[in-house]
């Protein structure tokens, strides 16, 4: 069988039910893929030996008549969930050779359903950045491509790597996590679906941390379907997380019901930006009418303070981030750099192990948390935090979800934007607001500028009322009809 890459984790689950393959079939099909693509730098750790050794434990439980959720179904996982006995390095050089003792939860509840691990996948620097140019393991490559044009573009960020492989087809799907927009930004620049549950819905249990307060991990697939099917495992409450909500699991799946008669679909008049590209403007304007024809209610809202959004978010992560990753000193975890005293071996550790972005983030998180600072700066950022989240609030009492682009351009070229940090920012003008609500959000592929990139729209929901997003968001995908794929997909 040939398209084995070319299945989605649905129709892969229903032909090893029905024997018509094997998981290790399976397994070795998306291996000759990912070696088939390396120029894409997707993956910094692959795993081929466990992913076939896993495949072979679930034939023999489908034999048995047994098996979980995605039980045979590779996957891939983006390398800032703690895998054990696997490095792990948020692509950081600090991290080298770091390989956990433990595994993290939402990589455990994958492993306990079935799912087969085909490696780690490469990001930005501890999640930092909207390009997944600054990884020490070098750029992800989007495998779209400008019609006409040779140009490598980026896959977004800070999951890239995971974009970049599901648009491949070099994994059927992976896990993503987002603080200002990681998953939703690439789903969109690579043309595939990524899910953002609502913060406290997935467990952080063993994710490298970025921004405490906004980390959440979730599901990049490439349909609505499957980010509904990874979601039921992914999600769940965690008592090693104080955060982790003590909610049951809902079936998402049995959400997508494909009838929004009557849903109410907000549309933040805030969010028509100077200067938006037109093709962006069209593509959220046909799926508000798509939305219509379906038989939602299209009703226009207003969220005064996401002006807001974007310095609020760049004051409280990086004051977040600065804290967090006080913790690599070279004293406990990966790189150390000798120096002459204790205190020249943590500046010589950190000076050579950290990259420029995250460097500059860290810099601005302890200058905001510093005497004198932190009142004008943090405490003003997390008060503007509350007034964003009533924002939402009040929105929800006129409508059941909300619909925006995803982000305010298509993917652009490797290396532009790299010395202007605030246009690189604006990418997330439209996601970093959920974030900072701890709301759920979706981005579906809706459709390709006129040089024939993907483009995204977002559906953002009530806190955890996935199910209505995700309703909303199967509905916008069946009316986009999105079949393109790059042309370099499943070259293997």
């Amino acid at each position: 069988m040939s398209d084995f890459t070319d299945l989605t984790l649905a129709s892969a689950r229903k032909g090893l039910a029905d024997r018509k393959f094997s998981a290790v079939e399976l397994a070795k099909a998306h291996i000759a893929a990912i070696e088939a693509s390396r120029d894409l730098n997707a993956f910094i750790t692959e795993t081929p030996e466990k992913a076939l050794d896993m495949a072979k434990a679930s034939d023999e439980r489908l034999a048995r008549g047994e098996g979980g959720v995605l039980e045979g179904l590779p996957i891939a996982i983006k390398d800032l969930f703690c895998t054990k006995g696997v490095l792990t390095t948020a692509a950081s050089h600090i991290l080298d050779g770091f390989k956990p003792p433990y595994e993290s939860t939402i990589t455990q509840k994958l492993w306990d359903a079935g799912a087969t691990c085909l490696g780690k996948l490469n990001l930005d620097e501890f999640a930092m950045g909207s390009s997944n140019m600054t990884s020490y393991y070098g750029p992800v490559i989007n495998p779209w491509s400008k019609e006409g044009g040779n140009r490598q573009l980026v896959p977004g960020g800070s999951s890239g790597g995971s974009a970049s492989s599901v648009a491949a087809r070099l994994a059927l799907a992976a896990t993503g996590t987002d603080t200002g927009g990681s998953i939703r930004q690439p789903a969109g620049f690579c043309g595939i679906v990524g899910l953002k549950p609502t913060y406290g819905r997935c467990s952080r249990w063993g994710i490298v941390a970025f921004a405490s307060s906004l980390d959440q991990a979730g599901p990049m697939t490439r349909t609505v379907e499957d980010a509904a099917i990874m979601l039921s495992v992914m999600a769940g409450h965690d008592p090693k997380d104080s955060t982790s909500a003590p909610l049951a699991v809902p079936d998402f799946k049995a959400a997508l019901t494909g009838d929004i008669r009557g849903l109410r679909v907000g549309i933040p008049k805030e969010y028509r930006l100077d200067g938006m590209p037109a093709e962006i403007e069209a593509l959220w304007q046909q799926g508000i009418d798509w939305m219509k024809a379906a038989g939602a209610t299209p009703v226009e809202i207003s969220l005064p303070m996401t002006k807001y959004a974007l310095p609020t978010y760049y004051i409280i992560a990086p004051a977040e981030a600065s804290a967090n990753l006080s913790r690599y000193d070279g004293v406990r975890f990966g790189l150390r750099v000798p120096g002459a005293s204790l205190d020249e071996m943590y500046e010589n550790t950190r000076a050579e192990g950290f990259g420029a972005e995250v460097k500059r983030r860290v810099l601005i998180g302890t200058y905001v948390l510093s005497a004198g600072y932190y009142d004008a700066y943090y405490l003003k950022a997390q008060r503007l935090r509350t007034l964003i989240a009533k924002d939402f609030e009040q929105a929800f009492q006129q409508c059941d979800v909300i619909l925006t682009p995803t982000a305010p351009s298509a993917a652009f070229g490797i290396g532009e934007k790299m010395d202007d940090p605030l246009a690189m920012y604006l990418n997330d003008v439209f996601t970093v607001p959920v974030n900072l609500a701890g709301l759920p959000g979706i981005s579906v592929p809706a459709g390709l500028t006129a040089d024939g990139l993907p483009l995204g729209l977002q559906i953002i929901g009530r806190a955890f009322d996935e199910e209505t997003m995700i309703r909303a968001a199967g509905a916008l995908e069946t009316a986009a009809g999105f079949t393109a794929k790059p042309e370099r997909a499943g070259r293997a």
